[in-house]
């Protein structure tokens, strides 16, 4: 796998040691895992113009974020660098430098961590929340990013939208936790899947979870009932990228998401949320997601998806976001 080894840059084969002897792909587990905090000493604190997030168009982990960001109002709290389109040798390469300096012939990830640890060892991957202050790497696990972005600075912005309200935790969970494996992570373990086996045990999982979301998202308007949550988001991740990369790239395709009444208008209304499909770059996730999985890089033309078009979740009782007591 391309990672780091006590801080020198390796380049193997993609996902190559998360791939074990029964052919199916498992994921590591992020390694930077530290909180940004309102409370008084806290080791990151919560401060505008601190912190820079890291991503690419192409990843739905980082798309969690770039979405949470938007929802919260974040824009003018955590800046943003979005890489450029691939992913070479060299891993995830940005345009600009830790400094916002502008980098000539790009600037790896993998420098950025490095300037944290130099003797990293593990993966480099996106999204980053990046400590401009420190110089540190505050957390790369997208789960974790999105609650810091849910709560950590609402005192700065006086944003009382709750995408994780405690009343709603254990269906939220419950979904999160479902969702995760089957559909999440499982379209990576069909397309990255080297047996016949893991791939048919991978891609069931995937439509048998996309026809449990069917059935409920037929009488609910949203997972966890009548509120938006981050159960929502996360799913979202996934749903917008499975035509134009799962679909073909990853060889998903018993069916489209167009092909499901309910799931297809709920894309659709999280895509219609405003400032969410700035978010999202169709055109580049449908190549990044070929260019993965195609070793002649060859990226296919189809399907063509308009995700501005009306939906009809209106039908559905709806009480949008929940807010916190002010």
């Amino acid at each position: 796998m391309a990672q780091l080894y006590n801080g020198v840059w390796r380049d193997s084969a993609p996902a190559a040691e998360e791939i074990g002897a029964d052919g199916q792909f498992r994921r590591q587990d992020a390694q930077f895992r530290s909180a940004i905090s309102a409370e008084p000493g806290a080791e990151f604190p919560a401060e505008a113009g601190r912190y820079r997030l890291w991503v690419a168009a192409v990843c739905p982990w980082a798309g969690r974020t770039t979405a949470l960001r938007v929802l919260k109002g974040l824009q003018d709290i955590v800046a943003i660098e979005w890489a450029l389109p691939g992913l070479p040798g060299q891993g995830w390469i940005f345009p600009r430098d830790q400094f916002g300096d502008t980098a000539e012939g790009g600037f790896p990830l993998h420098r950025l961590y490095t300037a944290h640890d130099p003797q990293m060892t593990g993966k480099v991957t996106v999204p980053t929340l990046w400590d401009d202050r420190s110089q540190r790497i505050v957390n790369n696990e997208s789960s974790e990013i999105i609650r810091l972005f849910n709560a950590a600075f609402d005192g700065l912005t006086g944003d009382r939208q709750d995408f994780y309200p405690e009343a709603l935790r254990p269906e939220i969970d419950r979904w999160n936790a479902a969702i995760y494996p089957a559909l999440n992570n499982g379209v990576y373990r069909a397309g990255f899947a080297i047996s016949q086996h893991a791939y048919d045990q991978a891609v069931a999982g995937v439509f048998a979870m996309l026809d449990q979301m069917e059935a409920h998202l037929a009488q609910h308007r949203y997972l966890a009932g009548e509120y938006l949550t981050e159960a929502d988001w996360r799913a979202f991740t996934t749903l917008v990228r499975f035509d134009v990369g799962y679909h073909g790239a990853f060889k998903c395709n018993r069916r489209r998401i167009e092909d499901y009444p309910a799931l297809r208008n709920y894309l659709r209304e999280l895509y219609q949320w405003p400032g969410i499909s700035e978010t999202v770059k169709l055109d580049e996730i449908r190549a990044g997601y070929y260019q993965l999985a195609d070793k002649h890089g060859i990226v296919g033309v189809g399907p063509d998806l308009d995700l501005g078009t009306p939906h009809d979740r209106e039908r559905l009782a709806g009480k949008g976001v929940w807010l916190r007591e002010a």
